[in-house]
């Protein structure tokens, strides 16, 4: 029984909405990390907007994958687990953030890196 009936599109929709949330989240992080600011605040509302953001982008993603019909024909696809080790990635990135604060620029420039690759491995499902 569904309790909530959303179309492809509103995966999308939502499932791109969170993405924006992640690398908000993420940017404020490495920003917070730039900058040296240790203020309790700003610390919990990205936490919090990072962790919200990565339990939609799973939930949303897979409702658009049983949209679409995966797993009927049975198989898991490379690019899929690119995607999932991408999004484990992106769950534990904020211990580096917070743990190795001198990486900030780097994942600055990294991180939507790697949000080009997750897209890339969606758009043309290389393997």
């Amino acid at each position: 029984m569904t309790l909530i009936a959303f179309t492809l599109a509103a995966y999308k929709v939502v499932h791109i909405f969170s993405v924006l949330l992640l690398f908000t989240a993420l940017g404020g992080m490495v920003y917070r990390a730039l900058s040296g600011d240790t203020s309790e605040a700003g610390r919990k509302l990205a936490g919090m907007t990072h962790g919200a953001a990565l339990i939609l982008i799973l939930i949303t993603g897979f409702g658009a994958l049983a949209k679409l019909g995966f797993g009927e024909g049975g198989g898991f696809p490379m690019w899929l687990a690119g995607k999932l080790v991408l999004w484990l990635l992106f769950a534990g990135i904020i211990v580096l953030i917070r743990k190795k604060p001198e990486w900030a620029k780097l994942l600055w420039i990294v991180l939507p890196l790697l949000g080009s690759l997750a897209a890339y491995l969606v758009l043309y499902k290389p393997v």
